[in-house]
């Protein structure tokens, strides 16, 4: 079966629906199936973890290095500082995630702003 198979107007929309449900929660069902049975400390996890959290590292010093859109006109500089007053209020205010992505979207806008940075 294809994305051309049928001619409706819903074809695509459930074609779209049912591949991704495949590729994504299917994956997510089977791990929490055999996550229950393997402990935290074992070292496929730790290889697990370590690699996710080298993943997300990289797309965000990909989008802070060599941002697109709108965050391209932003100086380096304030990409930079922004990232990491963000990390810092993340480790001062007991490892909250929201304080820190607030804290570092805070500088960033007021850097903009500061600049004089127009988007118009």
């Amino acid at each position: 079966m294809t994305f051309d198979a049928f001619d409706a107007w819903w074809w695509p929309y459930l074609f779209i629906l049912v591949g991704g449900w495949l590729a994504t929660d299917a994956w997510r069902f089977l791990g929490v199936y055999l996550g229950g049975r393997l402990r935290d400390d074992t070292d496929a996890l730790v290889l697990v973890r370590a690699l996710a959290t080298a993943l997300v590292a990289a797309v965000i010093g990909n989008l802070i290095v060599f941002p697109s859109g709108a965050l391209a006109a932003a100086p380096l500089a304030l990409r930079l500082l922004s990232a990491a007053a963000g990390f810092g209020a993340y480790l001062l205010v007991r490892k909250s995630v929201v304080v820190g992505i607030l804290t570092a979207e805070a500088v960033l806008i007021a850097g903009l702003y500061a600049i004089g940075f127009n988007d118009g």
